[in-house]
């Protein structure tokens, strides 16, 4: 097996996409804990990982090749079902019309909902006099709008058909962060039922972020 690496925060919505697809897969990974709030990820050794000064980064090691670093969350995902295909279940579906839903629904979490609940973000909508609960909660309710209506089409347990995919990876750690700035996601009734549903998996409840060996101790789950 390769050596994998994943440079993440515990509360970091990308970073948890991540954790629960290695989880998911059954690939053992290394945790390198990243300390957002203390602006680790912008220090020159992290950015040399990451240039973006971000998390996540994946780093994947095979035998004397030169280790492939991956610092956005879905070619993660993609590189990890096509890396390891044989493992665990497969996060895309064979079914082209069925990959192509998939990739629209982790594209409405990744470019409309998660963006406004970043930490980089956040910050520079404070001085503008913004209310930064009011304002992101706005903005993913959009999303979460927008997710509900496409998902109709597809959800089965899961939000295209039965098994997990790159979609659910990407819902789940958004509706966490959803709770936090108080939407109600009872409002979108599929796409609720989809995040009971995936609750109860169990490298869900793995990567949450209540469970990460760099949570907090007063945050952590009971």
């Amino acid at each position: 097996m390769p050596e994998v690496t994943l440079y993440t925060y515990f509360r970091s919505s990308c970073s948890a996409r991540l954790r629960i697809a290695l989880h998911l897969k059954g690939i053992d990974f290394t945790p390198v804990f990243v300390n957002l709030l203390q602006n680790e990820q912008s220090s020159p050794a992290h950015k040399a990982i990451n240039p973006s000064g971000l998390v996540p980064a994946l780093i994947v090691k095979r035998d004397t090749a030169p280790p492939v670093t991956i610092t956005q969350s879905l070619a993660a995902l993609e590189y990890l079902d096509e890396a390891f295909p044989n493992q665990g279940p497969a996060l895309l579906p064979q079914d082209t019309d069925a990959r192509a839903q998939v990739r629209t629904l982790a594209s409405i979490i990744a470019c409309d909902v998660q963006p406004v609940t970043n930490l980089k973000i956040l910050r520079r909508v404070a001085p503008l006099g913004a209310d930064r609960t009011t304002w992101s909660k706005d903005l993913i309710v959009e999303g979460l709008q927008a997710y509900e209506a496409t998902v109709k089409r597809s959800a089965g347990k899961f939000s295209v058909g039965d098994q997990i995919t790159m979609a659910d990876l990407c819902l789940i750690p958004a509706a966490w962060g959803a709770e936090r700035v108080g939407v109600d996601l009872t409002a979108f009734p599929v796409t609720y039922v989809i995040i009971q549903n995936l609750e109860k998996e169990e490298a869900v409840n793995k990567g949450h972020w209540k469970t990460q060996p760099d949570t907090p101790e007063d945050l952590r789950a009971e």
